[in-house]
């Protein structure tokens, strides 16, 4: 049990967990703080938070567990925010969808402080955004990857092992560099696929045209195309590097595919399309487990 929850960015995400940790009696008091003074006013109305904070660094005094749950961009002028108030035995996470980056933030603006840090990643979210769409199951039955460093404290990695375990998510461990090569391939390049890949639709001459004749596969596929432009932004970016890497090898499996058609090699087609087919087929979600050994 906390006695209270600082909630930094009243979002989805960070409006889910206090609503999770409230539901499974983890927490007593939630204060939150956002940018935009109505933001809290809604969260505050609908019982997501206690109180509003006028700052970051208020939101984390009195608190023992602290989420940070703001753009990736805006971590680092978040945490120099809150610094002093980082201290042992605060357990501090945020919930960015790159862990490199944030974690040489955190270096730079914690020093002796990174003690308290526990970067974390929840596999989680919608593609609507905003406190209204705060929801206390989001991270039930979800995978949260944890990326502690060296000089984190155990406790506290047990701890946020713990309070993740308690409102149903599946926790798991591994480097910053491993987290964002695997998500640069299984979660960055498909949302810039998708991204790109509507706006080459729908800005055709007969864009709008195509569009009304789109059944369920282009649905499924074109889903995450409509994820939050800013958000996805800043993950693309910040993370740039081990997406490139990632758009090469599409490219290069796209340039196959495209030479078996163009010289009408229809069996070279056929075995890249069953490759793809039954490998797809055999995989289930959540049943790899990541490669935490480097």
């Amino acid at each position: 049990m906390f006695n209270q929850l600082g909630v930094i960015g009243c979002g989805l995400m960070g409006g889910s967990f206090a609503l999770a940790l409230k539901r499974a009696g983890l927490v007593k008091r939630v204060i939150g703080y956002s940018k935009s003074p109505s933001t809290t006013e809604k969260a505050k109305k609908l019982g997501i938070i206690d109180t509003a904070a006028e700052s970051a660094l208020l939101a984390v005094s009195g608190s023992d567990i602290v989420l940070i749950a703001v753009p990736v961009s805006a971590t680092e002028a978040t945490l120099k925010a809150i610094r002093h108030l980082v201290e042992p035995g605060l357990l501090l996470m945020d919930v960015g969808s790159t862990k490199r980056d944030v974690v040489d933030a955190a270096r730079r603006v914690l020093k002796d402080r990174i003690g308290s840090f526990v970067p974390a990643h929840p596999i989680a979210g919608k593609e609507v955004a905003g406190i209204a769409h705060a929801d206390a199951t989001l991270y039930n039955g979800r995978q949260v990857i944890l990326t502690p460093l060296p000089q984190t404290s155990p406790e506290l990695v047990q701890k946020a092992t713990d309070v993740w375990a308690a409102i149903g998510s599946q926790v798991l461990r591994m480097t910053p560099e491993n987290h964002d090569a695997a998500f640069a391939a299984v979660s960055h390049l498909p949302h810039l696929l998708a991204f790109a890949y509507f706006n080459s639709v729908a800005r055709q001459p007969a864009g709008r045209d195509y569009l009304s004749l789109a059944g369920p596969g282009f649905r499924d596929f074109t889903r995450i195309a409509a994820s939050d432009p800013t958000v996805w932004r800043d993950i693309l970016m910040s993370n740039r590097e081990e997406l490139l890497k990632q758009t090469m090898r599409v490219r290069h499996a796209l340039d196959a595919m495209e030479i078996a058609i163009k010289s009408g090699n229809a069996e070279a087609l056929e075995d890249m399309i069953r490759s793809a087919s039954e490998a797809r087929a055999g995989w289930q979600m959540n049943s790899a487990k990541p490669n935490t050994s480097h």
